[in-house]
């Protein structure tokens, strides 16, 4: 392998962990205000209850799921749309993908760890109906802000958006607005 293809491959890798690391990072923090808020209503019930380490453990293998899910393309359907209906859809899908994925994931420790198939689907959403619609809502309403920052990105590019929302975006929008460049990052 030549030197500029190993370069070009390790820049690759680190873009890639440097999106794994924000997108577990915004798991994490959403499913960190979930176990907060279980924890408090646990709490007053008098029962003990906090997961953090294994919270971080699912934010970082949902992560992972949801780059590869970007990688295959999906959910990538209704982008001659208002911006509403590919980003509900994304987040849909990939709501779809997360649950296939984390079943399968949780039917494979279920296995090792010699559980029945029932409690180990009961891991992946709750015990009850219920919990399983409450817990895919919540998902889906996490979703939904990345979905929508995903396809803003796939409308305006990637560096644009992160500039809009992470930088100056005033220099931006006043050189798009003045039918200018824009500046560089």
């Amino acid at each position: 392998m030549s030197e500029h293809a190993l370069g070009k491959a390790a820049e690759k890798a680190i873009e890639e962990f440097k999106a794994l690391l924000a997108l577990a990072a915004y798991l994490y923090i959403c499913l960190g205000a979930v176990v907060l808020f279980k924890s408090a209503v646990l709490r007053d019930a008098g029962i003990h209850y906090s997961i953090w380490g294994i919270a971080l453990v699912k934010a970082l293998l949902l992560a992972k799921f949801m780059l590869m899910g970007r990688m295959l393309q999906i959910g990538k359907r209704f982008r001659n749309k208002p911006l509403i209906w590919p980003a509900l859809y994304h987040a849909l899908i990939f709501l779809l993908l997360l649950l296939i994925l984390t079943t399968l994931e949780e039917l494979l420790v279920g296995l090792i760890h010699g559980r029945a198939l029932a409690d180990s689907l009961a891991h992946i959403v709750g015990p009850t109906f219920y919990q399983g619609f409450a817990v895919s809502l919540i998902m889906f309403l996490i979703l939904l802000p990345y979905s929508a920052f995903t396809c803003l990105g796939d409308v305006l590019g990637e560096r644009e958006v992160f500039r809009l929302f992470f930088v100056d975006p005033s220099a931006a929008v006043r050189n798009r607005l003045a039918g200018g460049p824009v500046p560089p990052a």
